[in-house]
């Protein structure tokens, strides 16, 4: 999946999302981790989790809130993925990554978490990265392992009966923190 060099996948630029780029990023993100079409890449929790994996609302508060932003990624002007980065502190949160299923395997979340990286040491002067991700998902824990990222066993449980996250499928989710220092 990771191991390919990147394919040439035209003009790749970064920019902070804005509220007129809501309609456009939720649908981007149910993409990647829900539904059918999420079974294109290999990011999807189709399997563990149904319903929504966010909504207008959510998206609206990661790109308005102070300290926080989403980060856009379009190729030659077409919006292809997106994170969110949050200062926190000593760290930024990294979180919310989408990739369009399509382009997913090809290199593409290597960028971007590179670059995401790069951002927040330059803009916030972090020293680590956190994010937290469900820990049933070894392949994708094992992805970012390879990224650099460590496992904590540090765990949250999973909002189970708040449908605003998903309808979970499974009785044994809950997320772990990774880590990577940035220094």
């Amino acid at each position: 999946m990771d191991t390919a060099a990147p394919q040439d996948t035209g003009r790749i630029t970064y920019r902070d999302a804005v509220e007129d780029d809501v309609p456009v990023l939720v649908p981007l993100v149910e993409s990647a981790y829900r539904g059918d079409s999420s079974r294109t890449g290999w990011t999807t929790e189709a399997d563990i989790l149904q319903g929504q994996r966010t909504d207008a609302e959510g998206v609206r508060a990661v790109i308005t809130t102070e300290g926080s932003r989403l980060l856009v990624v379009e190729q030659d002007g077409r919006v292809i993925a997106c994170c969110q980065l949050e200062h926190r502190g000593e760290a930024a949160y990294f979180g919310m990554f989408a990739v369009s299923p399509a382009l997913q395997g090809a290199g593409l979340g290597r960028l971007i978490i590179t670059e995401a990286e790069r951002r927040v040491r330059e803009i916030w002067g972090v020293r680590e990265m956190h994010m937290t991700v469900i820990s049933v998902r070894e392949e994708l824990i094992a992805w970012y392992e390879r990224r650099g990222y460590r496992r904590t066993g540090r765990m949250t449980p999973f909002p189970y009966g708040d449908e605003r996250f998903g309808v979970p499928q499974r009785d044994d989710l809950q997320f772990e923190l990774l880590v990577k220092d940035l220094v």
